[in-house]
């Protein structure tokens, strides 16, 4: 499955935002969880849902879900 492009348009600009797909790897650019790492899971129309750990008392999966235009793929 080959990379998706977005363009929109954004006070004037136009916006080139790639989505992620699942089982990228991606840093969160915005919000409380700034300069998390984590894998996608689920990856929707306008944002992505992803696991950026566990919890060490009970051992589930830690996820967030994030927009599109506040994360950025890591290498």
């Amino acid at each position: 499955m080959a990379d998706e492009k977005d363009v929109s348009k954004d006070k004037n600009e136009e916006v080139i935002v790639n989505k992620a797909i699942e089982g990228d790897t991606i840093e969160i650019k915005k919000g409380p969880m700034k300069g998390k790492k984590g894998k996608v899971i689920v990856s929707r129309e306008n944002s992505v849902i992803v696991e950026i750990g566990t919890n060490s008392k009970t051992d589930e999966p830690i996820k967030t879900v994030v927009n599109h235009k506040n994360y950025k793929k890591a290498k």
